[in-house]
């Protein structure tokens, strides 16, 4: 019996732009104007639908491009499971007083101008302990957004304040799902990794705590009604007991940080304390049905302030569920992309035409920006980037946690900048502020790829192969060699002394 195979071909740069371009233009359309709709949902059905007939159209079966997108869901349950589970953490959180408590003490601590710099600080700790910029702005950051509003802080300023904090510290975490993730695609250690990402992202943190003292110092303070914060710590004092007890179930995330449980197992736990908490400090009379039901759907706080009532809806799995709808929705259009064809075509021939070390840290960045755009995911931003350009790293003597370090300062840092994105999605729903409003603002995201792109070009901030560093001064001293595999190594250090040897790359210095 003879059986007819179709031939499956890449698509051409038309084809492949198609699925992209439909998408964009409806996310355009949704989010540039007064549509009617708010959400990234339909555009990324639509997108999907034309990703799966270009398929079609290059050969592959609707099985076949189905299987894509059940890959790239399947590498990202995790995280989905993780997003229910910190749904039931910001409400056991609530009802516990733990948050309220972090709100009206730091109404206390904090005054309009230190607000902005000493925040962005805390919650990169938290960020930092957690592993998750999830986590950290699902509960230290709704604090904030509360605490700056008492204060008169423009909402989409706190916003941009969180979102840089949060994602310092996830950066730095050796927990976070992001860093783990750059690093094994990349071929490096996981603390290589870390301690390469230190030399862009922690300048940029400076950069931007000097911004937020700036700011915060011309607040213009007439906008700050002492009553409005008096009235926020009221309600909070009369609906809570807030004693400082409250605040420790934040000591218990840190601990099982720093004892590096496992993610979903982590957050349970914490899930628990704040419900046991919440039985032993609030005196409520929950039932275990009641209980149910705000993990569930969400506390219904009636405070008496409105500001307040409003300020604290937030939490409980039922709330997360158009997130994760649309997570589910933004990986499969990324899974199907990439399964017909359009990544290879669009980018498998760019690295041909990249001869220096600054060239391939801008195109690195901007490609995974555009997947984070165009796919939708802060994974793909990752994770499509890396085979793409690693043999390029090595061709140009450089370390491989170069590679790793160059794919975070851009996948991860910018994926939150697009409210279509899992990420973007996301805090928008959790600090209730668009991203092109909080964008501005999120000093760290914005300015992060542009120091990393501008010092490579500069020839500075370099990791090589052997173990040596171009520092930011231009000095290159000797390091620890980065971790990378044999023979992307033995590449890398030929290419090293042959650069060397040249003159094109600069010697240990004296």
């Amino acid at each position: 019996m003879n059986e007819t195979h179709k031939t499956v071909r890449l698509p051409n740069v038309i084809e492949a732009l198609i699925p992209i371009l439909v998408m964009v233009a409806l996310m355009l359309y949704v989010f540039g104007g007064d549509s009617g709709y708010d959400g990234a949902h339909m555009p990324l059905i639509i997108g999907i639908t034309v990703a799966c007939l270009i398929g079609r159209l290059c050969g592959h079966t609707f099985s076949d491009m189905l299987a894509g997108m059940l890959d790239r869901l399947n590498a990202s349950m995790e995280a989905i499971l993780i997003l229910l589970t910190v749904g039931l953490l910001v409400s056991s959180f609530m009802i516990s007083g733990t948050i309220p408590a972090l709100i009206y003490y730091g109404l206390n601590l904090l005054t309009p101008q230190l607000f902005l710099p000493v925040g962005a600080i805390l919650v990169g700790i938290v960020g930092l302990a957690c592993g998750s910029s999830w986590t950290a702005t699902a509960t230290i950051g709704i604090a904030f957004m509360t605490i700056g509003a008492g204060l008169g802080i423009s909402p989409a300023l706190t916003a941009g304040m969180v979102i840089s904090g949060a994602y310092v510290g996830d950066k730095f975490s050796p927990l976070s799902d992001t860093t783990n993730l750059a690093a094994a695609v990349s071929g490096t250690g996981l603390f290589d990794h870390v301690t390469a990402m230190v030399s862009t992202t922690g300048p940029v943190f400076i950069i931007a705590l000097i911004l937020y003292a700036i700011l915060g110092m011309n607040i213009n303070v007439s906008n700050y009604d002492p009553t409005i914060a008096a009235g926020i710590q009221e309600s909070l004092a009369a609906n809570f007991n807030l004693t400082p007890l409250v605040l420790l179930p934040i000591l218990v995330i840190i601990i099982v940080c720093v004892m590096r449980v496992p993610g979903l197992p982590g957050v349970m736990i914490s899930v628990l304390t704040g419900v046991v908490f919440a039985l032993i400090f609030q005196n409520k009379g929950y039932t275990l049905g009641d209980m149910f039901n705000i993990l569930h759907y969400g506390p219904e706080l009636q405070t008496g302030n409105a500001f307040v009532d409003e300020a604290l809806a937030k939490g409980g799995m039922d709330h997360q569920m158009w997130t994760i709808n649309l997570i589910l929705l933004a990986v499969s259009f990324g899974g199907a992309l990439e399964r017909c064809g359009s990544v290879d075509r669009l980018f498998g021939g760019i690295k041909n035409r990249i001869n220096s070390v600054g060239s391939l840290v801008a195109t690195t960045m901007l490609t995974s920006i555009f997947c984070d755009a165009a796919m939708c995911d802060q994974f793909l931003g990752i994770g499509v980037p890396a085979p793409l350009y690693a043999d390029k790293y090595d061709e140009l003597g450089l370390a491989r946690n170069m590679l790793s370090r160059t794919l975070e300062d851009a996948g991860t840092l910018w994926a939150v900048m697009f409210p279509w994105t899992a990420c973007g999605a996301y805090q928008m729903n959790t600090l209730g502020i668009s991203p092109f409003a909080y964008f501005p603002f999120a000093f760290v995201n914005l300015l992060n790829p542009i120091f990393a792109a501008a010092m490579a070009f500069m020839g500075r901030n370099i990791f090589w192969a052997d173990g040596s560093y171009t520092n930011i001064f231009g000095k290159t001293v000797m390091k620890k060699a980065a971790e990378a595999p044999e023979e992307a190594h033995r590449i890398a250090m030929k290419a090293l002394e042959e650069g060397r040897a040249a003159g094109k790359i600069p010697q240990l210095s004296k």
